[in-house]
């Protein structure tokens, strides 16, 4: 993957606990050092992406914030923060699979011996005792290619979609299938499978980590605060089209690995597309209580009876431009 856009150089900043050259793993087994670095990705995230950067300068050596067509002041602040930024070219169109891919090409030039690399979004901030339980997480458990932890929404008090977004986030704990956007993953593992498809609009963590299970690395979920997210959704219109990228996540992960590959891909593809059809909305009470016995949360049931129908347009979104030709476009809900 080579690099892309302009970058600007500056020096790394000195880790507590670690040096210049990474960060110190302290929890079980020798004591050593890891070669470690950051890559943050956003677009006109503001205050948010200053806070994220904030966070990851305070623990990590190496940062580098990768900029998609930011329109406001993001690249100035990510610069005066100390970050090393990447401005992709506005003449291919921007995914966050290829913006982590830049900016991992971007470490990957400039930290020589480069082990782990944690990828956060930009509207994200770490919590300040992840990056010492993800290293040490991974020093104990050499067959993790990734490891993610509990990401947690910032204000779930102020909407109901914040709210949703924080049950969301609550995913099990131990071997899983997929991570988020925030995870901590080997440079070998990444780099044996590519990295992510940067074609893909929506669904590449799932993606890639189909693909390094397919190499014989797993994915943990472990037990411990990774991240703080600010979905910043107020209005039903947000909630609605992050629900239509969902969708769309879907029908693509079917068609890239569904059938012998990964089977399980669908599952949601058929229930989005059955429970979507008006004749199936007289069920839906049926469907609702199902849901509830197992969340104990009547919003969250709500919700995800009523996240069907833009499931199922994006769902059919991705077949329609597959079948005219046309090229998937970003589908942002901020």
């Amino acid at each position: 993957m080579a690099p892309e856009g302009h970058v600007a150089r500056n020096a790394p900043k000195r880790v507590e606990g670690g040096d210049e050259q990474g960060a110190r793993v302290e929890r079980g087994g020798a004591s050593r050092s890891c070669v470690l670095g950051l890559v943050a990705i956003g677009r006109n995230e503001g205050n948010r992406l200053e806070r994220c950067l904030a966070s990851a300068l305070e623990h990590v050596a190496h940062v580098v914030y990768v900029d998609s067509g930011s329109t406001d002041d993001s690249v100035a602040r990510a610069r005066a923060l100390g970050a090393d930024v990447v401005e992709l070219d506005t003449n291919t169109p921007f995914t966050a699979a290829r913006a982590r891919n830049a900016g991992f090409s971007r470490l990957k030039e400039r930290v020589a011996g480069l082990e782990l690399v944690q990828f956060i979004d930009g509207d994200c901030e770490l919590h300040p005792t992840w990056i010492r339980e993800a290293l040490a997480t991974m020093q104990e458990h050499p067959e993790a290619g990734i490891v993610c932890g509990r990401r947690r929404e910032r204000y779930p008090e102020r909407s109901v979609y914040n709210h949703l977004c924080d049950l969301e986030w609550a995913t099990p704990v131990g071997e899983a299938t997929a991570c988020g956007g925030d995870f901590l993953v080997r440079a070998a593992a990444f780099e044996a499978v590519s990295g992510f498809r940067p074609e893909l609009i929506a669904g590449e963590e799932p993606d890639l980590c189909h693909r390094l299970r397919e190499r014989g690395f797993c994915v943990l979920r472990i037990e411990h605060e990774m991240t703080l997210h600010d979905s910043a959704m107020s209005r039903f219109s947000q909630w609605w089209r992050r629900n239509v990228r969902s969708g769309h996540a879907s029908a693509e992960a079917f068609h890239l690995r569904g059938s012998v590959k990964e089977p399980t891909t669908l599952k949601p593809v058929l229930s989005n597309l059955v429970w979507a059809l008006p004749a199936a909305w007289p069920l839906w009470p049926v469907l609702w209580w199902r849901i509830f016995q197992r969340a104990h949360d009547p919003t969250f049931a709500t919700f995800i009876v009523l996240g069907k129908l833009p499931h199922c347009q994006g769902q059919l979104k991705y077949w329609l431009d597959r079948a005219r030709g046309a090229a998937g476009t970003l589908i942002e809900y901020k």
